[in-house]
């Protein structure tokens, strides 16, 4: 594991070690859970977007011609 250093107004640490006293944690390991959740987040997205662009290529859907205007579709 690495150790990293932040830099932190000291409101904001005060609080944060409240709140992670109040959970029986540390703010290191929020710290660290919260990144991690980051990183999971980041890699499910781009799963997902893989996915999309694969489905895309393999869809038996087409797109036709244009058949209509934008005037047509906001006439009211």
């Amino acid at each position: 594991m690495k150790n990293i250093t932040l830099s932190v107004d000291e409101n904001i640490l005060a609080a944060v070690r409240r709140h992670a006293a109040d959970r029986d944690s540390t703010v290191n390991a929020l710290v660290r859970e919260y990144l991690t959740g980051l990183a999971a987040h980041e890699d499910r997205a781009k799963r997902a977007r893989a996915k999309l662009r694969q489905l895309s290529t393999q869809s038996p859907g087409r797109l036709g011609k244009k058949t209509w205007t934008r005037e047509q579709l906001h006439d009211r």
